[in-house]
């Protein structure tokens, strides 16, 4: 295989828990070096949260942090001891992209700023990301995805109208942004190409999620309309929704949008009620859709899911499986693709991680490796990226640089 597409770009990785490691995650996936920068008295987050090997707690045990840190060299670094932020200089003046994740002015205080670094290195691209952005009156409010899931609307938007408001799965949020990111950290290095000068991108969580929000946006702004919950309902679409099917908590969705697709619809299920005329078009099937509704749950809870998905495809049918995760790892089209990359890691065992959902025709993203353990690298990096010499290492360790 060849060398990566951006084998030789470097990265010093500040951030923890989600989206920044995501964001870095792309450049380790493509083949640049990426080193993950940890506290010696406080890990990334992300290695705390569940799910666990076995349920076993233990700072190399957690599958988010091994997803999201895969191929970066992993070391540790004691910032507010003055060996340590001077090591973290070091490593700016190799890098040639910065990533952070802090509470904006965190950063600045530990005496890593924009400026601070462009002063040691003028091609260096920091890229910092915080919840609501630098500046401004909530700049500086503490947050993490869920109460960002509130904040931006998605919440108030997911569930059922006579309900309260339904988090979204996980830290959403944190989700939408890495691509934005890397994105942005790629024209950066483009730019850099013709100015020979870096940047800093500066990266509002809050408002890259808005950009998932459009038409709710857009159609406040032109009609004065608010959007509310309203379960598994669509503006046109019907049937929208999602119906029980035999076995246990098993699920299978249906959307009709177009005419066609009711009519074949219609004839997979052979339910003589759906023939009904004031069910032919799509304004009859919107005002109807509960009474539609019903006729299908009694028709797919008789069945398997695969008896229902699959005609129904056949035939046309937008329908699918309401997966879990057991059938996400069984997938034959995620599988076909090679979605699923299985590694071998030194404390868990084999474990599987995501692949990227595209590919390089002719240098495809690699997944070599797990997450670091704790600490692995730290004595590589000195002595590799940094030129150590084994009394200087062995000097800044005593020091505490590390810890």
């Amino acid at each position: 295989m060849a060398a990566g597409a951006l084998a030789d770009v470097t990265v010093a990785d500040f951030s923890q828990v989600g989206t920044g490691p995501a964001t870095a995650r792309v450049f380790a996936t493509h083949g640049a070096t990426v080193v993950k920068i940890e506290s010696g008295e406080q890990p990334d987050l992300a290695r705390l949260a569940p799910p666990m090997k076995d349920s076993v707690p233990g700072l190399n045990r957690a599958g988010w942090f091994n997803e999201l840190n895969c191929n970066k060299l992993g070391m540790t670094l004691n910032l507010k001891h003055p060996a340590g932020l001077d090591l973290a200089r070091r490593l700016v003046r190799w890098a040639d992209v910065v990533v952070e994740n802090f509470t904006p002015g965190v950063f600045e205080r530990l005496g890593l700023g924009y400026e601070t670094l462009r002063a040691l290195n003028p091609r260096v691209i920091l890229f910092s990301t915080s919840i609501q952005g630098a500046g401004g009156p909530h700049s500086g409010h503490p947050g993490f995805g869920v109460t960002l899931a509130g904040l931006t609307g998605f919440a108030h938007l997911t569930g059922w109208p006579d309900r309260g408001p339904v988090e979204v799965y996980g830290a959403y949020p944190d989700w939408l942004l890495p691509p934005v990111g890397a994105t942005a950290i790629l024209a950066a290095l483009a730019q850099r190409e013709r100015t020979g000068q870096g940047v800093h991108i500066e990266a509002s969580q809050y408002e890259v999620a808005l950009n998932f929000l459009g038409p709710v946006l857009l159609d406040y702004t032109v009609n004065g309309r608010v959007w509310a919950r309203r379960g598994n309902r669509d503006s046109a679409a019907a049937p929208h929704n999602v119906y029980p099917s035999a076995g246990d908590d098993r699920w299978c969705a249906i959307a009709v949008t177009e005419d066609a697709e009711w009519e074949a619809l219609v004839r997979v299920a052979a339910i003589p009620a759906l023939e009904a005329a004031r069910f032919a078009t799509a304004e009859g099937r919107k005002r109807h859709e509960e009474e539609i509704d019903g006729l299908l749950a009694v028709w797919t809870a008789a069945r398997r899911a695969e008896d229902v998905v699959g005609p129904l495809q056949a035939a046309g049918v937008p329908a699918g499986f309401v997966q879990r995760g057991e059938d996400l790892r069984a997938d034959p089209q995620l599988n076909h693709r090679g979605h699923w990359h299985v590694r071998e890691h030194a404390e868990i065992g084999t474990c599987t991680l995501s692949g990227n959902p595209y590919a390089l025709s002719e240098t495809p993203a690699e997944i070599r490796h797990p997450g670091p353990l704790f600490g692995q690298d730290t004595e590589r990096v000195c002595r590799e990226v940094l030129g150590m010499s084994d009394d200087e290492f062995a000097t800044l360790r005593e020091a505490g640089a590390f810890s």
